[in-house]
């Protein structure tokens, strides 16, 4: 929350749920970040989703009216289905919408999370270009969280630690396994945790512009977001690599859901009308289920998904014969 004494009484809400972490934001009308929570998916996206709610609730002012409401991330179209969303968007449009509006002229957005990365090319506010990577996790925040947790070193230390390097390390880092049978050779060859999380920064840093930015131009404003945002050591390793200042935004790691905030106001408009379920759904029961379509040779897999019992939505079949959109 932030300090002031009369706290608005409406608001926007963004949702972005992903492998790793579920996001969600409330931003004011003039596009104010009111609060945000980070918390932990750990393989639970209603649940924890449902857990934001009920702590947003209390801590927002009493009576607070969600004006609109929009989800992004892997596991947008779930959450929207739970919170009543009034749009879904994909996690390119989300982060984008969000760059533009914390760094107006941005031209290119790096965003690294917890197990993908993606690079977004602006021109003159509309994307032009954009490339994922889902399948290499060398260089994703899971990554640095596995090696500081086997030097014994908090997560929250790491990047400071790169930036008091005096000699970093050459580490291999086009996969995992490479860079941390590298980074366990460099030890016992005597160099010091400083210079060898300074080369893993480098390391992650090369392997991101060599695979997800292959090919694409990169010009300032540059912004860089996600959760590995916060490591200062892959922040300077960037402005190194690329010549050029790297920016990052104040709530850096939950981007996405200001972006979904965003674009729920854009929809929602003056209208006022807005599917948000309310808070009260922390309360109750929802569930996630499918069955296989017996009905052709195509057998698709349809997803189900119940609030209280009740089937609320359901979709997957090519014919949309099961389809339900709430």
């Amino acid at each position: 929350m932030n300090g002031d004494v009369d706290l608005p009484s409406r608001g926007y809400l963004g949702v972005d749920v992903g492998s790793v972490s579920t996001n969600l934001v409330v931003i004011t009308a003039d596009g104010r970040v009111l609060t945000k929570l980070y918390l932990r998916t750990v393989g639970r996206p209603i649940q924890v989703l449902q857990e934001g709610l009920r702590q947003l609730d209390k801590v927002l002012p009493p009576i607070f009216e969600v004006l609109g409401a929009g989800t992004t991330g892997s596991a947008r179209q779930l959450a929207g289905v739970i919170v009543g969303a009034d749009v879904v968007k994909n996690e390119i449009t989300a982060h984008a919408v969000a760059a533009l509006h914390e760094v107006p002229g941005v031209r290119t957005v790096l965003e690294i999370g917890g197990q993908d990365s993606k690079i977004i090319i602006l021109r003159q506010g509309i994307v032009t270009d954009f490339a994922m990577n889902s399948v290499c996790a060398a260089g994703t925040g899971s990554f640095l969280d596995q090696q500081a947790g086997r030097l014994g070193i908090p997560i929250e230390d790491f990047g400071d630690l790169a930036l008091n390097a005096r000699s970093p390390v050459r580490i291999a880092g086009r996969c995992t396994v490479f860079a941390e049978s590298d980074m366990i050779h460099k030890q016992q060859l005597g160099h010091s945790v400083e210079d060898i999380i300074a080369g893993l920064s480098d390391a992650l840093v090369r392997n991101y512009l060599n695979n997800v930015g292959k090919g694409k131009s990169i010009h300032s404003p540059v912004v860089f977001q996600g959760g590995v945002a916060a490591n200062a050591g892959i922040r300077q390793a960037f402005e190194e690599e690329l010549g050029l200042e790297v920016k990052v935004p104040e709530h850096y790691n939950v981007m996405g859901a200001i972006g979904a905030a965003i674009l729920a106001q854009e929809q929602v408009g003056s209208s006022g009308l807005t599917n948000f379920r309310g808070f009260e759904l922390a309360d109750f029961h929802c569930a996630a289920g499918s069955f296989e379509c017996p009905d052709c040779p195509n057998h698709c897999e349809v997803i189900e998904i119940q609030i209280d019992g009740e089937v609320v939505a359901r979709w997957g079949s090519r014919c949309h014969k099961w389809e339900i959109v709430s």
